[in-house]
């Protein structure tokens, strides 16, 4: 069954927010070595209950904390979204070495993305 592996916290100060998380909960943060402005979020161990993270530049205004669910077959899970009545909002791109990354939407407009492993991404 498909559960939330991961969440994004979009940032117009990326620094700030850093600062926030890591003096408020003692999240620790990573600079990802990718083509954009991204850190990755510790915010425990196992076994302690939990899920790491992201923190992203904000592009839009609106934009707001995003969970990403884990899929074995995201093409299928696309298909399974549109059929359902959510939508794209951005198509399926390769995260590399990581895996595959898209976000949709619900019927209730909640962004949310959707994520295949997989290290051969390219």
């Amino acid at each position: 069954m498909p559960r939330p592996v991961h969440f994004e916290i979009p940032a117009k100060n990326p620094q700030s927010a850093i600062d926030f998380y890591s003096k408020t909960f003692a999240w620790t943060f990573a600079k990802f070595d990718g083509p954009m402005e991204y850190w990755l979020i510790t915010t425990g161990e196992a076994p302690d209950i939990g899920i790491n993270g992201g923190l992203l530049v904000r592009t839009e205004p609106t934009q707001t904390c995003c969970n990403t669910i884990g899929v074995g077959d995201i093409d299928a899970t696309l298909v399974s979204l549109k059929a359902n009545g959510g939508t794209v909002r951005t198509p399926k791109m390769a995260i590399p070495g990581v895996g595959w990354l898209a976000y949709g939407a619900d019927p209730e407009g909640n962004t949310f993305g959707m994520m295949q492993p997989d290290t051969d991404a390219r």
